[in-house]
């Protein structure tokens, strides 16, 4: 939660105590639950909008798809996994070995 741990949200309901007092903190959670929920209808409205305004090809799309981080990090993820797919040597005629089969060794290499 915004990386708040709870030692912080006692410090912080503390300070809300000493400066709005006991009587007030039940409305003003009631108001900050209200704006919370305001900005999120808010949020699903205009991510539905835009998936009205785009089609049926984007009725998956999620608003956070259009973070620029979260598509750098997907792109880079993408061209790890395909140089890792591109390294990795390509040996024709190996087989596993046999139990109790002891590798091949080179004498000239070590």
């Amino acid at each position: 939660m915004l990386g708040i741990g709870l030692p912080e949200f006692v410090v912080i309901a503390f300070i809300a105590v000493l400066v709005f007092g006991p009587e007030k903190l039940p409305e003003l959670a009631k108001q900050a639950a209200g704006m919370l929920k305001k900005a999120k209808n808010f949020a699903n409205s205009a991510r539905d909008e835009l998936r009205d305004e785009l089609g049926p090809a984007y009725a998956d799309l999620e608003l956070r798809d259009l973070d620029p981080r979260t598509i750098v990090r997907k792109h880079i993820i993408e061209a790890m996994e395909d140089a890792e797919e591109d390294s990795r040597p390509r040996r024709r005629g190996l087989r596993p070995l046999v139990e109790g089969e002891t590798p091949p060794y080179d004498l000239e290499a070590t």
